[in-house]
C-alpha cells in the first residue's frame, strides 16, 4: 500500500492505525466486565457515632433519594450509572458499525464520537467526590468516611473507557462500504 496523498493540498496523509479497532474493543470489554464489581461492591464506608455502613453506588443514590436529597441522587445516578452505560452503548455502536464498514449515519457517528470524547474527562467526577468526602469527613469519634474497593473498580472502568475511546481511530467511521446493486 503506497502513500496516500491529499487530493486538495498534496500532503502525505497518515495511514489508519493497524489494530486500533481490536485494541479499542478489548479495552471496552475489560471496562464492561469491571463495571459489575464497581457497582456490586461498596464504594464508601461511613461511620457515624459508631454506626458503620458500607454503600454501593446505587445504595448511595437510594439513600439520598429517601432522605429527600433528590438533586444529589439524580446527579450521582446520571454520573455513575446512566453516563457509563450510555458510553458503553455508544462506543460499542461505533466499534461495531466501523467493523461492519457501515455507510449509514457516518456524520452522526462522528458526532457521537466527539460527545464520548468530551464526556470522558468528566467521568472521574465520582472518584473525585469520594476522595473529597473521605478527606473532609474525619471527626474520628463522631464520623468518618473511607473509600472501599468498588471505587477502585469504578476508577479503572473510567480509565479503560477513556483509553478505549482514545485507541479508536475515528477515521474508521468514514471507511463505509460503497453501496452496490447487491446491497439493495
Amino acid at each position: 500500500m503506497g502513500k496516500v496523498v491529499c487530493p486538495r493540498c498534496g500532503s502525505v496523509l497518515a495511514g489508519l492505525h493497524e489494530g486500533a479497532l481490536g485494541r479499542a474493543s478489548a479495552l471496552l470489554l475489560a471496562a464492561l466486565i469491571l463495571y459489575f464489581p464497581a457497582n456490586l461492591m461498596p464504594v464508601m464506608r461511613t461511620t457515624q457515632l459508631g454506626d458503620v455502613v458500607d454503600r454501593t453506588i446505587m445504595e448511595g443514590v437510594l439513600d439520598f433519594w429517601a432522605n429527600g436529597e433528590i438533586g444529589i441522587a439524580l446527579i450521582i445516578f446520571v454520573a455513575s450509572i446512566a453516563v457509563p452505560c450510555t458510553k458503553f452503548i455508544a462506543l460499542g455502536t461505533l466499534f461495531w458499525s466501523s467493523f461492519r464498514k457501515s455507510a449509514q449515519g457516518m456524520r452522526e457517528r462522528a458526532g457521537l464520537y466527539r460527545i464520548v470524547e468530551l464526556v470522558g474527562y468528566w467521568s472521574m467526577l465520582d472518584v473525585l467526590v469520594v476522595a473529597i468526602v473521605c478527606a473532609l469527613v474525619q471527626f474520628h469519634a463522631l464520623s468518618a468516611a473511607e473509600p472501599r474497593p468498588g471505587i477502585l473498580y469504578f476508577g479503572v472502568v473510567v480509565i479503560l473507557t477513556m483509553l478505549s475511546a482514545m485507541q479508536f481511530d475515528p477515521r474508521l467511521i468514514w471507511e463505509g462500504k460503497e453501496k452496490d446493486e447487491s446491497d439493495t
